[in-house]
């Protein structure tokens, strides 16, 4: 699965990123976790405290990645809406939902604030970031300046994120798709 070049520490984290997404804190043991990075046993505690220090790595640097991702979009050319539009159209595995948002239904990762700040962090980053975006759009007349920057970044997370969760409920990514045309549709620039 990892190649010869790729340290231990490197497979542990990654194993447990793939796990947290796959199956929750709970559901990430370490035995699952020496398993799928194929390190040796004791080599989690090598390298890392324990479980929760090698799980704060592995959501940190899943937060990291977010916010790569999603500065790379928003930082590309065009017009805010041209940007936000791309951010809301980028390529998604969109029945596997966010690797951060599903964090936030974990309830061991949300009760340890230790765990939980990158995920706050990473949300926040992304409204701020979203915020911006808005501001400058409603600066330049493509968005009404009645509207509030700040609530129209935090509709357009919790459109991405609340669509995941209905695509997975329903097995299907229409739902999020539709939430996304319908959010477009409301920020769609303004006649002039």
């Amino acid at each position: 699965m990892y190649s010869a070049g790729v340290s231990t520490s490197e497979r542990l984290i990654e194993s447990t990123r793939e796990l947290l997404w796959e199956r929750g804190y709970v559901g990430t043991s370490p035995k699952a976790i020496l398993e799928r990075s194929g390190a040796g046993q004791g080599s989690m505690y090598h390298h890392f405290k324990g479980k929760p220090d090698l799980a704060l790595a592995a959501i940190r640097r899943t937060a990291e990645e977010m916010r790569a991702t999603a500065e790379a979009v928003l930082a590309g050319p065009g017009t805010p809406y041209e940007r936000i539009e791309a951010y809301l159209l980028r390529e998604h595995d969109v029945l596997r939902g966010c690797p951060v948002g599903r964090l936030t239904m974990d309830p061991d990762v949300i009760a340890d604030d230790a765990l939980r700040a990158p995920v706050d962090e990473t949300l926040d980053w992304l409204r701020t970031r979203l915020t911006g975006l808005v501001e400058e759009g409603r600066e330049r007349g493509e968005f009404a300046p009645v509207l509030d920057s700040a609530e129209i970044a935090a509709a357009v997370v919790a459109t991405v994120q609340g669509g995941y969760v209905l695509a997975r409920a329903s097995g299907s990514p229409a739902a999020f798709d539709a939430g996304v045309r319908g959010l477009l549709a409301l920020l769609a620039p303004r006649e002039r």
